[in-house]
């Protein structure tokens, strides 16, 4: 297939275009490098355009778009609200109607768990009710809504991926945020010399730490390669990705500390504004639709992260 990968030169997006081509799609990257890296982009086209300018870029020559380009920051999106409706559902939108006037029919979409919010029960499965706490999650919503009209109204063929912590490298492409707000760098940062922050030691979870759902991103990058042979036109899918199993905060810093055998100093601050305590997938979906269930646990997730650090 023909590919266009917005935003793949990014963490995600950049092992995401990686095994579409290794598994010998024809990809083309479209990324503004505002958080991305062009050294993440090798053996293909990197155009240097924002999303809402994709129509420079696509025709009908191309089969699907897979859409990873967003601001993706919680604590960012409650502190500047603009940003995010901006980027995330304007832009977002606008790619939408280029993909419409190409007629490019294929969709795959990097949504989040954060649309569920603060969710009542555990684990959370699609049917879950959506209730954003943030404006990350809320915008990331908004466009899912958007994808099903499109899907109603003009046939689009799309899947959004509602993600959980994603974690882990693939060879050389690691995460390179900045700022660095996710769990596992920062405690590889604090096994190298800094100190970690745990934010928020009183949510009602077994340890006072808050609790995620890990999952690797060469798994999650899988899942993007299964989903091409599971498009149906007019149909939007919403799938969960993630292990189906919570890990504190805490539990998560023994674990750096085994796989680095080092000591990671740590401190205690008050919580982030907008941190659910505990947000656990329930993936049955991912593996009833696309055959797909994750393969690599924590400690493989931090020992791959370790090494791209440590080449």
């Amino acid at each position: 297939m023909k590919i266009l990968v917005a935003g793949g030169a990014g963490y995600i997006g950049s092992v995401v275009t990686r095994r579409l081509q290794e598994a010998g799609h024809d990809v083309t990257v479209l990324d503004n490098l505002s958080t991305g890296f062009a050294d993440n982009v090798v053996g293909c086209e990197l155009v240097e355009l924002p999303i809402s300018r994709a129509g420079e870029v696509l025709d009908s020559s191309f089969d699907v778009v897979v859409h990873l380009a967003a601001s993706a920051l919680v604590a960012e999106s409650v502190a500047h609200p603009e940003r995010y409706w901006q980027n995330n559902v304007v832009e977002g939108l606008a790619l939408l109607e280029a993909m419409r006037l190409a007629g490019v029919g294929g969709f795959v979409f990097s949504s989040t768990c954060a649309t569920y919010g603060d969710p009542e029960t555990l684990p959370i499965t699609e049917a879950t009710p959506t209730a954003p706490v943030n404006s990350y999650g809320a915008t990331k919503l908004a466009l899912d809504h958007a994808i099903a009209s499109y899907s109603r109204a003009h046939g689009l063929a799309a899947i959004s991926f509602r993600y959980f912590n994603v974690a882990g490298a693939y060879g050389d492409l690691r995460e390179r945020h900045d700022p660095e707000t996710h769990l596992i760098p920062n405690l590889l940062r604090g096994a190298t010399g800094g100190v970690f922050k745990v934010f928020g030691t009183d949510f009602p979870t077994r340890d006072g730490s808050a609790i995620r759902d890990y999952v690797h991103v060469l798994d999650l990058a899988d899942a993007h390669e299964m989903a091409l042979e599971v498009l149906e036109p007019g149909t939007h899918h919403i799938v969960n990705l993630g292990s189906g199993d919570g890990t504190s905060v805490k539990e998560v810093l023994a674990a750096v500390e085994k796989v680095t055998g080092r000591t990671v100093p740590a401190e205690e601050h008050d919580r982030r504004p907008g941190d659910p305590p505990e947000l656990v997938a329930d993936y049955a979906r991912a593996r009833e639709l696309l055959g797909w269930s994750p393969k690599r646990g924590l400690e493989e997730q931090i020992a791959d992260a370790w090494a791209a650090l440590n080449p």
